[in-house]
């Protein structure tokens, strides 16, 4: 008997959520996510045309208690952040087995960390590139490297978008699309290493270890970023002694190492 925690029910989260709820351990299912299933949605999702203008926390009950029907299920409709469920949130993570990112935004991921980290308990994350040329899978336990250790090695060592950098000099001015809508295709494949992942963190817990924190999987060839298809690229990434999230210095210390870093920054 487990309880799964998962953030996210969109197109690559309810693909992960459709996976990990088949799974008989999984007797309590814990979901949050604010958003209303649109028409837009569609063509990258699992739930049909004729369920669009319903929320997406409904839509996923719905679809597991199709599959089992014995599987309790919490759905929380609302931000990850909202203080007005944040006790419901707090709950969730504390009595939860596992958890599953599959949120689309920093703030939310960061969140997320902190509470799997705060009641020491091992989760995943799956992102899916711009335009689907590839997608990450991260798994992360009690006392190992979180989030912002492996967001900071990631964005300092791997290349994964050349595309044209903001214009920060005009913030108020047009900002250009940044992202390309990847296809059903791509989402499959990144949620399902994710699943995969998912289940094997869930029965091996903190002994788990498959050789890396961070895997990279590439679905298309891309000049200047990736130089082949369908190729996999893992990463042992450690906790950063000197992480702002999760290191042993404190405030003052963070504080000052940031402002430093900044500055040199700045000179660079």
């Amino acid at each position: 008997m487990a309880h799964l925690f998962q953030v996210g029910a969109g197109s690559g989260g309810m693909t992960v959520l459709d996976i990990l709820c088949r799974d008989s351990r999984f007797t309590h299912i814990t979901i949050v996510e604010p958003d209303v299933y649109k028409p837009h949605n569609v063509t990258r999702h699992l739930f049909p045309q004729a369920w669009t203008g319903e929320k997406k926390t409904a839509l996923a009950k719905r679809w597991i208690c199709e599959r089992r029907p014995e599987v309790e299920v919490n759905p929380i409709v609302a931000n990850l952040q909202d203080p007005a469920v944040a006790t419901d949130i707090e709950q969730a993570a504390r009595e939860c087995d596992v958890g599953v990112c599959a949120a689309d935004n920093e703030p939310a991921k960061f969140h997320f960390d902190l509470l799997m980290r705060r009641h020491r308990k091992p989760w995943t994350l799956g992102e899916v590139l711009s335009g689907g040329i590839g997608g990450f899978v991260h798994w992360f336990v009690p006392g190992g490297a979180c989030y912002g250790c492996v967001a900071s090695f990631l964005r300092r060592c791997v290349t994964v978008d050349a595309s044209k950098p903001p214009d920060y000099s005009a913030p108020t001015g047009p900002a250009p699309e940044t992202t390309i809508p990847a296809s059903r295709a791509s989402i499959e494949v990144i949620a399902a290493l994710h699943a995969q992942i998912t289940l094997q963190l869930l029965a091996a817990g903190n002994a788990y270890d498959p050789g890396f924190t961070s895997m990279l999987f590439t679905l298309e060839k891309v000049p200047g970023i990736f130089e082949e298809s369908f190729r996999t690229h893992r990463f042992r990434i450690p906790r950063a002694p000197g992480c702002l999230n999760c290191g042993t210095a404190t405030a003052e210390q963070n504080l000052d190492r940031a402002l430093d870093d900044a500055l040199k920054r700045l000179g660079e």
